[in-house]
């Protein structure tokens, strides 16, 4: 199993991180290893994603949400097998620090290789950065969630 721990600060109150991060289908504009992202309801998704040249699809399951704390999801479907959760602190009324667990099985022989030399390390902490940039050039969020899953 591979896990992957990184954090970004963000000049962003907790509330605004946390609500852009629920807006699943505008990960495509963040994170550089997604293609799409259809939310299906409350808590399920599928995915459309591109890692190391190969195109996967999956489905994803929110497993536990509470507004400006957490989103923890597991992969339900298809190549993927893996689960995560993002975290939400407030730093101060307008900061804050975002942390994403990922932990999944390293598929192929690319896969392997990336997870042995740190490359997911790298891709999520870019992807982290790209989100900082993201959120920080918004307005204000393009929507929110702030329902509550149980888990």
């Amino acid at each position: 199993m591979t896990q992957v721990i990184e954090t970004v600060d963000v000049d962003v109150p907790v509330s605004v991180a946390y609500n852009q991060w629920t807006q699943f289908e505008t990960f495509p504009k963040f994170l550089s290893f997604v293609e799409s992202i259809t939310q299906i309801d409350d808590t399920h998704t599928h995915w459309k994603v591109k890692i190391a040249g190969v195109e996967r699809e999956f489905d994803a399951t929110i497993t536990e949400q509470h507004a400006d704390e957490r989103v923890a999801w597991n992969s339900t479907g298809g190549d993927e097998n893996h689960a995560g959760v993002v975290t939400f602190h407030k730093l101060s009324d307008t900061t804050s620090r975002v942390t994403v667990q990922l932990d999944w099985s390293a598929e192929g022989f690319l896969e392997k290789v990336g997870a042995v030399f740190g490359v997911d390390d790298a891709i999520i902490k870019g992807d982290l950065k790209n989100f900082k940039k993201f959120i920080e050039a918004q307005p204000a969020p393009t929507g929110a969630w702030r329902g509550d899953v149980e888990n």
